[in-house]
């Protein structure tokens, strides 16, 4: 059998999982999608050329590997339709090897319309979603009344669905939200216009997974997000609207637990967020700063500013027993080359007591204080170093103890937006 290896954020997200997927593609003849929608942004800069890819799994850059979108994926015809397009422009041949599961739930414009009324009208309280309609189309989707790209083949079965769902959302929109109602006709139109395009790539997902296995091809499962953002594990209310964590990608994709055989956690160095929520570890000062700017952390989708702070180890042992990570890849090092004095948190303060593991729910996280452990920086640049006895020794040191406090080895660092700029410890597909 090939190898299946899952990979997962394990912070808010913004880990730089696409370049990690991109580079791990060369030993992979599937890569698979299996959660979120095109509110996730995987950068990839391969030479002289960058590409931001929403919906698409990461291995479209090598033309030898499918790309596959589960079940678990909430899908926007339109933002498909216009990546692949990108894509294309620039020389990238997709279509012939995209195979899209007929159970994805499709967002819609009514999707895209209750999620910017519900954002305004919550105001101060709002989550911070990217707007783009995720989290109505997944409330479809257990409400029973998504419509599934397997709908678009038929269109009788389209307009009785898009028809009964926008009876609902242009009652909430109108009524509660106090804003205007979404065109039945207009959706349904440019649903169609979209399936004709989308047809040939409709597919059986479960199906082909498992002839893929049968075959010995290896998979490579691609989250989207991070570990603390999941809907159930995360820092609820201030989370996406999808499992991220591994189990995900077998209810995502139609793939059994047992068909897993390693699962990678992505963490940066230090740490971000995106939105709103509790940030035990987030720097607002010049660090903070620093973080920012040299990370050039900005959202690859929404282009907001990322909020950004220490490592937080609580955090990180935390998702790495939610995942069953098998091995951590630490990204961005280079990030920390200019810090002189860098903490780590070790544990939070929690009503006069430390406490080593996070409570449940956003509001108790949010009266959550740091305790940190500080280390000396190393001072010297790591950007582009591709052997683990080439990096300082402040920074292996760095390293060894952020395995330590997350009970996992490290089996890959990052050193650079570059494919080639990545340590490889121990290889996931062996």
């Amino acid at each position: 059998m090939g190898r299946t290896v899952v990979i997962v954020g394990t912070q808010w997200g913004d880990e730089g999982k696409g370049k990690v997927v991109d580079l791990l593609t060369d030993r992979a003849g599937a890569v698979v999608r299996f959660q979120g929608g095109h509110n996730a942004g995987h950068t990839l800069v391969i030479g002289d050329r960058k590409t931001v890819l929403h919906l698409v799994p990461s291995g479209a850059m090598r033309e030898d590997v499918a790309c596959v979108i589960g079940n678990g994926v909430v899908l926007s015809p339109s933002a498909l339709m216009d990546e692949i397009s990108k894509l294309e422009s620039g020389g990238v041949k997709l279509r012939h090897r995209l195979f899209i599961s007929d159970a994805c739930p499709l967002i819609l414009p009514y999707h895209v319309a209750v999620d910017k009324a519900r954002e305004q009208k919550s105001g101060r309280n709002a989550i911070g979603t990217t707007g783009r309609g995720i989290g109505p189309a997944y409330e479809d989707k257990v409400g029973r009344r998504a419509v599934r790209v397997g709908d678009l083949l038929n269109e009788s079965e389209l307009r009785a669905k898009v028809e009964a769902a926008l009876d609902f959302h242009n009652f909430m929109l109108k009524n509660y939200y106090v804003s205007d109602s979404v065109d039945v006709e207009a959706v349904i139109d440019g649903a169609l216009q979209a399936a004709e395009q989308i047809r040939p790539m409709v597919d059986d997902v479960p199906a082909r997974l498992r002839a893929y296995r049968e075959q010995s091809v290896p998979l490579l499962f691609e989250g989207a997000q991070g570990a603390l953002l999941d809907i159930d594990q995360g820092t609820y209310p201030y989370v996406t609207s999808s499992n991220t964590t591994a189990g995900g990608a077998c209810t995502g994709s139609g793939i059994a637990p047992s068909a897993i055989d390693y699962v990678l956690g992505i963490a940066k160095a230090y740490a971000t967020r995106v939105g709103a929520g509790p940030f035990p570890t987030e720097l607002t000062d010049g660090i903070g700063r620093h973080l920012a700017s040299e990370g050039n952390e900005f959202g690859a989708t929404t282009g907001r500013p990322r909020r950004c702070g220490w490592l937080d180890a609580v955090a990180l042992k935390r998702a790495v027993g939610l995942n069953g990570v098998s091995g951590l890849c630490i990204t961005k090092l280079d990030v920390l080359d200019k810090v002189e004095r860098i903490k780590i948190c070790v544990a939070y303060r929690l009503n006069g007591a430390d406490i080593e593991a996070p409570p449940s729910g956003a509001a108790a996280l949010a009266r959550c204080q740091p305790v940190y452990e500080e280390l000396p920086g190393w001072m010297s640049p790591t950007v582009g170093v591709r052997k683990l006895d080439d990096l300082p020794a402040k920074a292996r040191s760095y390293l060894d103890r952020v395995q330590a406090l997350a009970q996992t080895p490290v089996h890959m660092i990052s050193t650079g937006p570059e494919r080639e700029d990545v340590i490889v410890i121990s290889h996931p597909f062996g």
